[in-house]
């Protein structure tokens, strides 16, 4: 499906205006989530043999697919539902095979919306292949420490940049604007860059739109870098070293603030700074 909402190119002037623009505009998905989806539905169409954990493997690699079902889910959700549906299993397991289908056989695709913008395309697949690779780290760090929560950490720390998605989606000038002011000075806080160009931040984008879209709770404090939620913080420990290995090394193994995260993540692990990095390499592999 052709996503034809307008892109943004004036920003709203403060973050409920970005709220209401970013809740009403499509939320767009990778080409290949898209085919992986039609060819399960040819499947359960031929045979009848889709399941649940078949629809999730082929929606956890793409962050933006990812909340688009736990949205669905968060917004569809029954008044007898007591609990959240954390995972994508089980979001796709409450809603069903044949409304997942209905739900999701018809989506915009990110390749096709920035046809016309490479450099935003280039832009939003650099933050998703960084999401990924923050998922797989959480993901390492939390089962390392036999924590019951883990699959909830490992879509934390995928969901954790959500707004620059889709900020590169929906309003990819202002996104290489941000981009280009850094750029041009390295010391530029990331918030100082977003608060000129959006008049707000991408972290309070990402909390409103959450919590708008009826995120599961455990989502959104694990990804609310401002606030300090006791009883989750060791896992919100977790998702943040994961995140920050995952920014800090999407260039390379070469930035200057790698060796900290070793330290901090060899601590965090009680592992030596050796057997950190034999473990990185492994999850990175």
């Amino acid at each position: 499906m052709q996503d034809t909402s307008p892109l943004i190119t004036i920003p709203p002037s403060d973050l409920a205006g970005w709220v209401a623009r970013l809740r009403q505009a499509q939320i767009p998905v990778l080409a290949e989530t898209v085919a992986e989806i039609r060819q399960l539905a040819e499947l359960e169409e031929a045979r009848g043999c889709v399941d649940p954990q078949m629809l999730a493997s082929a929606c956890q690699s793409d962050p933006l697919m990812t909340v688009r079902v736990l949205a669905h889910a968060g917004q569809h959700r029954s008044h007898h539902q007591v609990t959240d549906a954390e995972t994508l299993t089980a979001a796709i397991m409450l809603m069903g095979i044949g409304r997942f289908f209905d739900a999701f056989t018809d989506l915009p695709v990110i390749e096709e919306r920035l046809a016309d913008h490479p450099r935003a395309l280039a832009g939003v697949q650099a933050v998703l292949q960084r999401a990924r690779r923050a998922g797989q780290f959480a993901l390492g760090f939390a089962n390392h420490r036999m924590d019951g929560d883990a699959a909830a950490m490992h879509t934390a720390a995928t969901l954790h940049d959500l707004a620059e998605m889709l900020l590169w989606c929906h309003a990819p000038n202002l996104a290489l604007e941000i981009a280009a002011r850094q750029a041009a000075d390295p010391a530029l806080r990331s918030t100082d860059a977003q608060e000129a160009v959006l008049h707000t931040t991408l972290p309070a984008i990402e909390q409103a739109l959450m919590r708008t879209w009826r995120l599961p709770d455990i989502l959104i404090q694990l990804t609310d870098d401002s606030a300090h939620h006791a009883l989750i913080a060791p896992q919100r420990r977790t998702v943040q070293l994961a995140v920050r290995l995952a920014r800090h090394s999407s260039q390379g193994w070469h930035n200057p603030a790698l060796p900290d995260d070793l330290q901090d993540i060899a601590d965090w692990l009680t592992l030596s700074v050796s057997a950190t990095q034999r473990l990185l390499h492994d999850l990175d592999s």
